[in-house]
This record gives structure tokens, C-alpha cells and sequence, in this order.
């Protein structure tokens, strides 16, 4: 018998962190993040990571696993979350995976293998060589000729991830969209999966609202802690939240600047949030609003409660 995931989802700020401890305690759970960046250490503020008192006693997994000057890809993600899932399963509570990184989601309830086609060491050179030559713009512009799906689920400068599906293209003659959704038809798991959504306006009000919060919490303090460390290259240095504040402390925009463009970029990131989970996942919706959210967590836990039977 497969083992049953929840895996709450949506895009930023919309309250999955709330519903899934709500669910965990429910239903006698575990949260697992599904957040690409919450497993950094002293990345708190600008990732929303949970706190103490908002996990409720509830047991939270996949938050400060790694350092920020330390890599980490979808696979190891993948690896890492499936054997939480046995392992809280085996215990006999529900594994409860909540966040808005689509493709570590889908990667990990779907068992994506990202194995099965090895790198081809001389393709990469090349294609590195073109990127240094050419520019990020160009090699994206290829790739979205090549693999307009897979694009769209790539930031243009993420260059590890364009070389990545240009090279699956290159040395296959198969694009990597393909390739993931040929492997997306069997889980082994049961995944169940709820979405929040929230009227766009009220959505984005609420992102504005969040990213105000951050900067009154500390947020700038802790991108410059990283900053002056020197990890502006490290990879998690490229995420929403702290990409951003990088040109500030350069003195190549002033700080409002910087917070309006943070507000920017996450509203766009929930967009591209809700386009991945509606394109790529069966996900059971539930509107949210300001007011409605116990009533509509309530509905949710009793639809889940006939979902688990």
C-alpha cells in the first residue's frame, strides 16, 4: 500500500504554512517544507521560514539542513523528502508536505529520476563556453526555442538549470519537459493535494504587506549579514528576498528601490506559482480570504478527513 502524502500548496503568502500545521495536528502529522530555500541556515526572514511558536509542538523537517554557501539541487531534495515520507509513515503519522516550489514538489511525489540521463561532460564545456561568450539572454533565448515549457520554469540567469536542459536536449534529442512528465505517471506514493488561492488583488496586498513586515522584522540586516560574508554568488543568495538588496549595498539603487522591486518580483513569483501548480498537478482548490480562513481550514480538514478513510 502506497503511503499517503498531503502536500499543501499555492503561492507565497497565501497561508500554507498555517494549514499545514493545522492539518499535522488533525490528522496526527508531520510538516515537511517544500520551500528550496528555508533549508538555509540564517535565511529566516526573507524566506517566511516557520517559527517555534507557529509550528504548535507539530514536528517541522527540511528547515536549516544546509549552510548558505552550500549547494543544493531538486535531486537531493527529492532523496532526502522520500525518505522522510517512509520513515513518517512507518512511525504511523501522515507526512504533510507544504510550499510553493513546484518542481521540487512534483520531482518528489512523482519520482522524477534525474539519473537516468548522466552528463555529458563534453556537451556541458561547450554549451558552458557558449554561455560566457554569448550571454544568459541568448542561451535562454535557445532554450526557449528548444523547450518552451521547461523555460518557463526556469529564471534566465539560472545558469546551472539552462545549460542543465539544453545539454538533456542536446545529447537526446528529447527535451527535458518530456522527459519529467514521461516520469510523472506513477507515484509511489498517494499524493493528496490542496490548494490555497486568494483573489489576485487581495494576494498581492498581502505580499505587499509581508514584504513591509520583513523590513520592520530585520530583513535587511540579514541579507547584509550574508552579504558581508561574501556569499553574494552563493546560490542562495539568488533567491527572492535577497538578490535584491545586493545592488543597494553596491550603491546602485537606494533602499526603497530595493523593497519595491522585492515586492515586485514576489508578486511575479505567484504567478508563476499559480501557473505551475494549475499546469502540472491535480490539486483540489479552496479559496481563501482575510476573513474566511477558519471556516474554509475547517471545510479542508473535513474533505480530508474523507480523503484518508
Amino acid at each position: 500500500m502506497k503511503p499517503a502524502v498531503v502536500s499543501v500548496v499555492g503561492p507565497t503568502a497565501v497561508g500554507k504554512s498555517k494549514l499545514g500545521v493545522e492539518i499535522a495536528k488533525a490528522f496526527d502529522g508531520e510538516v515537511i517544507s517544500g520551500d528550496s530555500m528555508q533549508i538555509y541556515k540564517g535565511m529566516d526572514i526573507g524566506t517566511a521560514k516557520v517559527t517555534n511558536e507557529e509550528m504548535e509542538g507539530v514536528p517541522h523537517h527540511m528547515i536549516n539542513i544546509k549552510r548558505p554557501d552550500e549547494p543544493f539541487s531538486v535531486a537531493e531534495f527529492q532523496k532526502m523528502v522520500q525518505a522522510l515520507i517512509y520513515d513518517i509513515s512507518a512511525r504511523g503519522k501522515l507526512p504533510v508536505l507544504v510550499g510553493g516550489t513546484g518542481l521540487y514538489i512534483q520531482a518528489t511525489l512523482y519520482n522524477f529520476n534525474f539519473s537516468n540521463q548522466p552528463k555529458d561532460t563534453r556537451i556541458v564545456e561547450k554549451l558552458e563556453k557558449d554561455w560566457d561568450t554569448y550571454g544568459p539572454e541568448v542561451m535562454y533565448d535557445r532554450l526557449i526555442e528548444v523547450d518552451p515549457r521547461q523555460a518557463e520554469r526556469i529564471h534566465p540567469n539560472n545558469k546551472r538549470r539552462v545549460i542543465r536542459a539544453l545539454e538533456v536536449f542536446e545529447s537526446t534529442g528529447k527535451v527535458m519537459s518530456d522527459y519529467q512528465e514521461d516520469q510523472a505517471a506513477a507515484s509511489p506514493f498517494h499524493p493528496l493535494l490542496i490548494g490555497l488561492e486568494m483573489e489576485r488583488e487581495a494576494l498581492y496586498e498581502r505580499i505587499n504587506r509581508r514584504v513591509e513586515e520583513m523590513m520592520e522584522n530585520g530583513l535587511l540586516e540579514e541579507v547584509k549579514a550574508l552579504y558581508e560574508k561574501g556569499l553574494e554568488e552563493a546560490q542562495s543568495m539568488k533567491a527572492i528576498g535577497y538578490k535584491e538588496f545586493i545592488p543597494y549595498f553596491k550603491g546602485e539603487y537606494p533602499l526603497d528601490e530595493a523593497v519595491e522591486l522585492l515586492k515586485r518580483n514576489s508578486r511575479r513569483y505567484a504567478k508563476r506559482q499559480y501557473t505551475y501548480f494549475k499546469n502540472k498537478m491535480d490539486v483540489r482548490w479552496y479559496e481563501v480570504t482575510e476573513k474566511n480562513y477558519v471556516n474554509e481550514f475547517t471545510t479542508i480538514l473535513r474533505d480530508l478527513a474523507g480523503m484518508l478513510k
